[in-house]
């Protein structure tokens, strides 16, 4: 059987070999040599038949590729034709490789281009997620043990593949080795190359951001790659899994079977949006997918990240532990009810409830001995951001997208209050030390204080230039002043913490201090020290009554996105984008501890009462529950 390679051909199907097509004449045997039999598939910049090599005595099976652009997808048919023929230069230029299929020619006939490839034998990794289900940890470890050779030898070569994906990958019958298929978007990187904007060439729901905006460079490769890997896990389409208001990946909590905290580190570091965060090359992400599974930071980024974390502020006065090998604290138990991630938790203040707020619109209710759930509170439209217990155990307090604050009864889940006033997502929210007083932070840069009795406004305090991320009520002393006065701090995307007299509605003082965002706030119970979380990867540690930076604290290997203290003032715990919690002793600054468990960022910690048990929670949807050996 042949089959006409004339597009407009109605009868292309002969039976019999012949040289010409008896419908519309058209040449059957490309080159003398290559007699198409079937179509396989079409694109925009052409089309692909299964084909037999006439010139072999053996006839072996081959890919013919013609370039025939549609009209409705390629508006320039020049640049098409044009592109056609590079794959063919970049596959020469690659060489042989057993994962790469072989060119056999390329050439011009009956005015179509032509590029005859080698036959992979195989089903595609898209054809084997559908037919046998989601792919788990050691099927995505072959993959990745397979492929990211195949990556670092293309990129070895100055070229870029741009259109990694599900179905350009094929498990080929005979080894079950992958091959990467496909090379019609790959592109040179060489310099000249790499400073230019070209145009946005792959599947858009695999492509890097970088890639989108036309500007592929190798680590792109890789971020297709880790999408690629998160798709069979998951066997849900990325933008499905892809948080577009946040601009995170959250992948986690559509996992049909756990991974390993290794792996998902992995998988997150190909899908960084920022590419100095991504793997920058195939082989750093190799050594670390054959490391041993003992240590949180990638073996490609221990160094770095330590050295970026000691040169980030001079005023350092963190004291390396001097034995981590016998760790006090362990994960008890995981909890497991939220559908997406957790952005905030809270113990009362008897230590035996547990209050977590989520993406999936819910404030649950938990049993902290148990770690069983005893209550969904709804009522949110849109995520929970913060949540809060007041200090006399009776109230909680949630914070949403949905521009309200909910006031709740703890004890029974009931419905108490909507407050109503912000402009914007509220993004924190916390009580004052008497349970009288609310404040809440938003992104419509204001602090809101309410009456918690009537739920009435009493306040709005102006003065940040960005978001409010943190806030803390207080009752402490500031300038020497020997009279306690009402207080409020608050840290804002604007980098700075702001202190506020309460009664004056006044602006105290303004902290600076951190170079990036802060995310998080806590005071001693006295009220005399402030501790401040950042992007930046530091902890702050602030003297509230002259305003005096008392030391920095270093370790984390990305932002630091919660801090908490023990009532007793002991203990310092504080969460990461790094995946670890860090146990500080807090008078000195001294690391005890990092514990390592949730395999994506966290987002809260909080602490008990008696300074015995820890919570977490993260964008991993879980809850982990830590206590002391």
């Amino acid at each position: 059987m042949r089959y006409c390679l004339n597009p407009v051909c109605r009868n292309p199907h002969h039976a019999e070999p012949a040289k010409f097509c008896e419908t519309c004449g058209f040449k059957l045997v490309l080159g003398d040599r290559y007699c198409a039999i079937e179509p396989i598939g079409q694109g925009g910049f052409g089309r692909t038949f299964l084909a037999l090599d006439d010139y072999k005595p053996s006839k072996p099976r081959c890919v013919i590729k013609q370039c025939f652009p549609l009209p409705q997808s390629i508006r320039n048919p020049i640049k098409a034709a044009e592109l056609f023929r590079l794959e063919a230069v970049r596959l020469e230029e690659l060489g042989h490789h057993p994962q790469i299929p072989e060119l056999l020619a390329y050439f011009q006939q009956d005015q179509f281009q032509y590029l005859i490839q080698e036959f992979i034998d195989g089903a595609t990794l898209e054809q084997e997620v559908a037919q046998n289900g989601v792919f788990n940890e050691t099927q995505i470890r072959q993959l990745l043990g397979d492929l990211l050779p195949v990556l670092q030898f293309v990129h070895e070569h100055h070229v870029i593949h741009r259109d990694i994906k599900p179905t350009n990958i094929i498990r080929r019958r005979t080894d079950q080795q992958l091959v990467l298929v496909d090379f019609g978007a790959a592109k040179s990187a060489s310099s000249a190359d790499l400073s230019r904007t070209g145009t946005s060439i792959g599947s858009p729901a695999f492509v890097s951001p970088e890639q989108a905006m036309g500007k592929a460079i190798f680590a792109s490769d890789l971020y297709s790659l880790g999408v690629t890997c998160i798709y069979l896990l998951t066997h849900t389409h990325p933008s499905d899994l892809f948080d577009t208001e946040e601009g995170t990946w959250l992948w986690q909590p559509h996992l049909k079977q756990p991974i390993s905290g290794d792996l998902g580190q992995i998988l997150d570091r190909l899908l960084q949006s920022a590419t100095k965060k991504r793997y920058q090359s195939a082989i750093a992400a190799l050594q670390d997918l054959q490391a041993p599974a003992l240590s949180l930071t990638p073996a490609s980024n221990r160094a770095t990240a330590a050295d970026q974390a000691g040169s980030a502020l001079p005023s350092i006065s963190e004291t390396t532990p001097s034995d981590l090998t016998s760790p006090t604290w362990r994960c008890v138990r995981t909890l497991t009810g939220h559908s997406r991630w957790v952005r905030s938790l809270a113990i009362s203040p008897d230590s035996r409830v547990l209050v977590s707020g989520s993406g999936d619109r819910t404030v649950k209710i938990w049993d902290l001995t148990t770690g069983q759930l005893s209550q969904t509170l709804l009522g949110h439209e849109h995520w929970v951001r913060s949540v809060a217990i007041s200090p006399d155990g009776e109230l909680v307090a949630s914070a949403s997208n949905d521009k309200t604050v909910k006031i709740w009864q703890l004890s029974t889940g009931k419905l108490l209050k909507t407050l109503s006033g912000h402009t914007d997502w509220v993004r924190s929210v916390t009580f004052s030390p008497d349970s009288q007083y609310l404040a809440s932070g938003s992104q419509d840069k204001s602090i809101k204080l309410w009456q918690v009795a009537t739920g009435q406004l009493l306040q709005t305090l102006v003065g940040h230039e960005h978001w409010v991320l943190a806030i803390v009520l207080a009752t402490g002393t500031v300038n020497a002043s020997t009279t306690k006065q009402p207080l409020l701090v608050s840290g804002s995307r604007d980098t700075s913490i702001k202190i506020w007299q309460l009664n004056t509605q006044r602006l105290l003082h303004t902290l600076t201090g951190h170079d990036e965002p802060v995310t998080t706030l806590v005071l001693s119970s006295n009220g005399q020290l402030l501790v401040s979380g950042s992007q930046d990867k530091t902890i702050k540690v602030w003297q509230l009554e002259n305003q005096t930076l008392l030391r920095t604290l270093t370790g984390h290997a990305d932002a630091v996105n919660a801090v908490t203290l023990s009532p007793d003032g002991q203990l310092l715990v504080s969460g990461s984008q790094d995946k670890t919690i860090k146990v500080w002793q807090f008078d000195t600054g001294t690391l005890l501890e990092t514990l390592v468990g949730h395999v994506a960022w966290i987002w809260s910690v909080a602490i008990s009462a008696d300074g015995q048990t820890i919570a977490s929670a993260g964008d991993d949807g879980t809850i982990k529950i830590w206590q002391r050996d």
